[in-house]
């Protein structure tokens, strides 16, 4: 993701570009992690056999600034100024 430049994935964006070359932490908000789309603390209720097999779902992970990843928390949909932001997601498994 980070060789690929991506977008966060949960913003889309709105903050502008990830700043890949900052080390990830509050000092540095739009810095790179990543984001587990279906949170991996929530991994029973989307029918994985692991918070291990949930957090290495290539399908549940994408870029985001460090600031939009813990604003979104374990949440599965994101409301900024009334506008949902984050994925939406499908719980049946198909993509």
């Amino acid at each position: 993701m980070k060789a690929a430049g991506c977008e966060c994935g949960i913003c889309h964006g709105r903050l502008g570009p990830i700043h890949y070359n900052e080390p990830s932490d509050a000092a540095h908000p739009l810095s790179f992690v990543i984001d587990e789309i279906k949170p991996v603390s929530r991994w029973k209720e989307f029918g994985y056999r692991s918070a291990r097999a949930a957090a290495e779902d290539w399908n549940n992970l994408q870029a985001a600034h460090y600031c939009c990843n813990a604003a979104k928390s374990n949440k599965i949909g994101f409301v900024v100024g009334g506008e949902r932001i984050a994925r939406v997601i499908h719980t049946s498994g198909d993509w």
